[in-house]
């Protein structure tokens, strides 16, 4: 497998691309934390984080602009269709200039005639990731947040939370014990459904449904979690679990729990897409890489990796080049395989880098 480079699109500090398709037409939707302040030093922590995640449209050669939305400190668009109704939740990390509001309000949109408008706003602190998920007919909408540890203690209210589907709204439902959330993935292993929880302070865990709520399975080692992905190969459950700090694991359901089965790289992972073969076939795993180093002086141009399933585990067979990679999304449009990666952070340490649309090719 390898690819083909087809688009780049103009995005600053692009820290999520979002696929989707309303009515047939397809759409990527891509969340910016920050553009750069002429005349100031570039730096992760620096820029103006006024801006807005730009919604794009494809017009059957290439994704054009469609709208964007006033999303402060943007770190996630997260798609999904409820009651026949399209919503796209965001979230927030921050405002402003600096110093910056790390708790303005994550904004749930509607697609209602056409457009994008507000729908649901919802307080948070430092929020990163959502994840809508299905339990037994229930419906959730999960919040990675906050920004405590290294010093900062821990905000009872900044807790990682769960939200419900009421028929109107999104209500609370549940705290997780967290600190600095970041991911969440909702997978089903032997008709249970489980919910992965990364954080970058606290330990990383894996919860159970109970019947009535989630409760904890698995604490995963490690510190500074950031994504997960969950697939079915060899008539086994898999989990790739990534630390940012530390080492992206491959781990095997055991019966009780996941154990790790290899080692698939050391520090900079952050997010990851699974490219499935067909059902228990195994497939391809794409692993962005973020950084090295520390947030003073990064390391932003990586070399990110597809891996591929051999029977037993996974071996790398294509890298890729990103520049602060952040996020991957498979997709297919006009009957193309592709690929859409989020790039944050130029080797320059600005803002402004582009994102890119691949075409997947299949090798011989």
């Amino acid at each position: 497998m390898a690819l083909r480079e087809i688009q780049r699109l103009p995005t600053s500090a692009a820290r999520a691309v979002e696929p989707f398709a309303i009515d047939g037409v397809q759409y990527l939707a891509i969340a910016q934390l920050s553009v750069d302040i002429p005349g100031t030093a570039p730096g992760m922590g620096a820029g103006d984080s006024d801006v807005e995640t730009i919604v794009y449209r494809w017009d059957g050669a290439a994704f054009t602009e469609f709208q964007r939305l006033p999303v402060p400190g943007g770190e996630d668009a997260e798609f999904f269709t409820l009651d026949g109704r399209h919503f796209l939740a965001t979230a927030s990390l921050r405002s402003g200039r600096g110093p910056y509001d790390m708790s303005p309000p994550s904004v749930v949109y509607e697609f209602v005639q056409g457009r994008f408008t507000p729908f649901q706003r919802i307080a948070g602190t430092a929020a990163k990731q959502w994840h809508f998920f299905r339990v037994q007919g229930r419906s959730f909408l999960a919040l990675a947040q906050g920004a405590a540890g290294h010093g900062v203690a821990v905000d009872a209210s900044a807790q990682s939370c769960i939200f419900e589907w009421n028929g109107e709204t999104f209500v609370p439902f549940q705290a997780v014990e967290s600190a600095w959330g970041y991911n969440w993935l909702a997978f089903e292993v032997q008709g249970r459904t489980l919910l992965a929880y990364a954080d970058h302070v606290a330990p990383s865990r894996l919860l159970v449904w109970n019947g009535t709520a989630f409760e904890t399975l698995q604490v995963l080692d490690g510190t500074s979690g950031r994504a997960f992905c969950h697939f079915h190969a060899s008539g086994t459950d898999w989990l790739v679990f990534a630390n940012l700090l530390g080492e992206t694991w491959l781990l095997r359901w055991d019966g009780a729990q996941f154990s790790a089965h290899q080692r698939l790289s050391g520090p900079g992972g952050r997010e990851f897409t699974w490219l499935p073969a067909g059902e228990g076939a195994g497939g391809h795993l794409v692993q962005v890489n973020f950084i090295h180093g520390s947030r003073e002086a990064p390391i932003p141009e990586l070399q990110s990796v597809i891996y591929r399933w051999h029977g037993d585990g996974l071996e790398a067979v294509h890298a890729f080049g990103t520049s602060g990679g952040t996020d991957a999304a498979a997709f297919t449009v006009g009957g193309v395989p592709c690929l859409a990666v989020a790039n944050s952070l130029s080797g320059s340490l600005h803002f402004r880098t582009d994102s890119r649309i691949y075409q997947i090719l299949a090798g011989s």
